[in-house]
């Protein structure tokens, strides 16, 4: 059964003199009001404040930048931990299209924490920005299609919001993780191991097309080894690949979901000296450079952030389409961890 989500309004974002005919007063008193100053009686006060809340009003922090009629030339990019080169990717290209456009960039790091999450787009909607692109975590969007969403264009990035319907760009990651299972089984292994990121959206798709593999191949998949991880670290991907080869049926193949979990794995085997093979999800820095080069699926990553900025300049540029789910391929890239056959009986 599909889900229904509600669409995000396509309404301009309410003003103060919006706030001033839903109060009843002028519009200096909403101004005073928002600003904090005095000489309003408490009972209007009370009326204006009912306004903002029904309206969604949010004080531009810009405004005196702006000449009247100007709209801003701003866009926001709120994604995760910009040390993480995935997210670094996306938001370079993100910049790249966006400045071409005449555009500045506003970036919020806000790494899984819904909270903090939701504060920095309800603080970039405040400053008046043209359009939002998110890297959403995985808490509740269903606000942004009511007025705190203030009609503001807004794009997600590599995952789906929760609980509305927009624009996403994202890669297709449960094909990426059956051509990752489909590489190994067809090296001749039975036993692969995949690693999983807790919680992940896109670790989910993936190991949906692990399964998928399995399934295509008429082949069982053996639970205990779909290992989830307290945490997407390299240490929690180290620790459970040393107990994965430490077992007495081992593993011959691992698939490593994200790109730091393959650091892991790979640290881990070189350690033990076992010769599993590997697979990882995502490129990084100098995995075709190391003694046995990594296998990997991979993705035009900084595409994610080109496509997600184009279609918000879209947006901001009036486009009142359907929203737009937007898919990109991934490729398997054949190095050497991959290939590396099962051992003999």
């Amino acid at each position: 059964m599909s889900e229904t989500f509600p669409r995000r309004p396509e309404t301009a974002r309410p003003t103060m003199v919006d706030v001033a005919k839903r109060a009843g007063v002028g519009l200096g008193t909403v101004s005073r009001v928002v600003n904090g100053g005095s000489g309003v009686r408490e009972q209007t006060a009370s009326r204006v404040r009912a306004a903002i809340e029904e309206l969604g009003f949010q004080r531009n922090e810009v405004a005196r930048a702006l000449r009247p009629g100007k709209t801003s030339t701003s866009l926001a990019l709120v994604l995760g931990d910009l040390t993480n080169p995935f997210y670094a990717t996306i938001a370079k290209a993100a910049l790249e299209v966006a400045g071409q456009a005449g555009y500045a960039v506003v970036l919020g790091s806000v790494d899984e924490d819904p909270e903090g999450e939701r504060r920095a787009i309800q603080e970039l909607i405040g400053r008046r920005v043209a359009g939002l692109m998110i890297v959403p975590d995985q808490g509740d969007h269903t606000f942004l299609a009511g007025p705190a969403g203030a009609g503001v264009p807004v794009v997600f990035v590599d995952r789906p919001a929760h609980g509305i319907e927009a624009d996403v760009v994202m890669v297709d990651n449960e094909g990426g993780g059956r051509i990752a299972t489909e590489h190994l089984l067809n090296q001749g292994h039975r036993r692969v191991a995949i690693l999983l990121a807790p919680s992940y959206y896109t670790v989910g798709r993936r190991l949906r097309g692990y399964r998928r593999a399995y399934r295509l191949a008429d082949l069982p998949v053996d639970e205990s080894l779909v290992i989830s991880l307290p945490e997407g670290s390299r240490d929690a991907a180290e620790k459970a690949t040393r107990e994965l080869m430490h077992r007495p049926d081992p593993p011959t193949a691992i698939f490593a979901s994200t790109n730091f979990l393959t650091e892991g794995v790979l640290r881990a085997l070189g350690e033990t000296n076992s010769q599993a093979a590997v697979v990882g999800f995502d490129d990084f820095r100098l995995a075709d450079m190391l003694p046995t080069p990594v296998t990997v699926v991979a993705s035009d990553i900084g595409e994610l952030g080109r496509t997600a900025a184009r279609l918000l300049l879209e947006r901001a540029d009036g486009s009142a389409k359907p929203p737009q789910r937007i898919v990109l391929p991934c490729t398997l890239i054949p190095r050497g961890s991959g290939e590396r056959p099962p051992p003999t009986a």
